[in-house]
């Protein structure tokens, strides 16, 4: 036993030595999270200030107090100063939060969302406008667009397009027949869970829920893995979930949201067959939103029904030096065989050089409407 006291005296100092050394960095975060915590609270008050300021100045018009292109522009600002060890999109999502608490002591903002609960298109709704804000539920893309335009929410988060399996055409389709603008973007990482219930018997699935877009965009793990089970398509990723909670021969694709919401085991994750799979969402509002200084523009052209139409369309934008990030045809609503053409492009409409070339595509096509001038999505 005396051979042995040494070494277990040599262990108790180290344990004494590392609670030592925890003990010195505990208290040194408590004293940060104290100056974080005043800081946060000075914050809060100036956005309490900023809200006064508003309303004594507003009149009888209603106050923004929402503005996307001062949020990006504080975002980025963030991101210039990670000093690390966060990530920049990590650091910048912390003041997103900080900032979504604060607007909510403002006016809380009450944002539509393409549901039901528990969608990729809700997850994108609080990603940017962080966990604060009021969302609500919708169940189809044009209610979104209404309750928008009524002033019944103050802006709508609507899908746009997959990099996978392309663009939401009954989007574009909206913005036809709507005067709302389009106030920002969120890029989203879509990320497949394969989900099952407590009473699902992996070996005897015989059907697979989700949304269609969804099926697609995991086929060829399907196809290895359950072949033989039919793809049954519903509305949302959230319904197929739902589903499943009564079936023992069923299973779900879904986000981890919806895994959570529903009380949902996640058999295997990340199971979309490109790794990249990403969904762009768009922000509608009612306001035109300022120069952030990173921006893009999107607009809806019909051309006249004539040869050459489409080069003529493009061809300011290239002579300006504007790069195009997207043009997509859709059928015209005011007859056969006529189209329109949706377009997004890198700068602000009042920015001079896009303002020039503007100018010169307004006389070359019938019908032009822009859309809206938006900061690019930061996080």
């Amino acid at each position: 036993m005396s051979q042995d006291t040494p070494k277990n005296t040599s262990e108790s100092g180290a344990g004494a030595d590392e609670q030592q050394q925890l003990l010195v960095l505990r208290d040194k975060i408590d004293s940060i999270d104290e100056q974080i915590g005043a800081l946060i609270s000075a914050r809060a008050t100036c956005a309490q200030e900023v809200a006064e300021i508003k309303k004594h100045h507003s009149g009888d018009v209603a106050p923004m107090f929402y503005r996307p292109e001062r949020e990006a522009q504080v975002l980025r600002k963030a991101m210039e100063r990670n000093q690390g060890p966060l990530p920049n999109e990590e650091y910048a999502r912390l003041f997103r939060e900080i900032m979504s608490a604060c607007l909510a002591l403002e006016n809380p903002v009450r944002v539509a969302y393409l549901g039901p609960e528990g969608t990729y298109t809700q997850q994108a709704a609080l990603k940017h406008f962080g966990k604060s804000a009021n969302v609500v539920s919708l169940a189809a893309i044009d209610e979104v667009f209404r309750e928008v335009a009524s002033g019944a929410c103050h802006y709508g988060v609507v899908p746009v397009e997959n990099s996978t399996e392309g663009v939401v055409t009954h989007t574009l389709d909206n913005f036809l027949a709507s005067n709302v603008n389009i106030c920002g973007e969120v890029v989203l990482r879509i990320h497949h869970h394969f989900l099952v219930s407590d009473i699902t018997k992996i070996k005897n699935i015989t059907r697979v829920y989700s949304h269609a877009q969804s099926l697609a965009q995991c086929r060829k793990w399907l196809d290895r893995n359950f072949p033989n089970a039919e793809r049954v398509a519903v509305s949302s990723n959230s319904e197929a979930a739902k589903r499943v909670k009564g079936e023992w021969n069923a299973a779900a694709i879904a986000g981890e949201m919806a895994c959570d919401l529903y009380e949902l085991n996640s058999y295997a994750q990340n199971i979309e067959d490109q790794p990249d799979n990403s969904t762009r969402f768009l922000i509608i509002g009612s306001q035109a939103v300022g120069v952030s200084g990173d921006d893009k523009t999107s607009l809806v052209a019909a051309t006249r029904n004539e040869p050459g139409a489409l080069h003529q369309l493009l061809e300011p934008f290239h002579q300006h030096g504007i790069d195009l990030t997207r043009v997509e045809t859709r059928p015209s609503p005011t007859g056969a065989w006529n189209y329109v053409f949706f377009i997004d492009f890198n700068g602000h409409q009042h920015d001079p050089i896009v303002s020039d070339a503007l100018a010169e595509v307004s006389k070359r096509v019938s019908d032009l409407k822009i859309l809206g001038s938006y900061p690019k999505g930061v996080l």
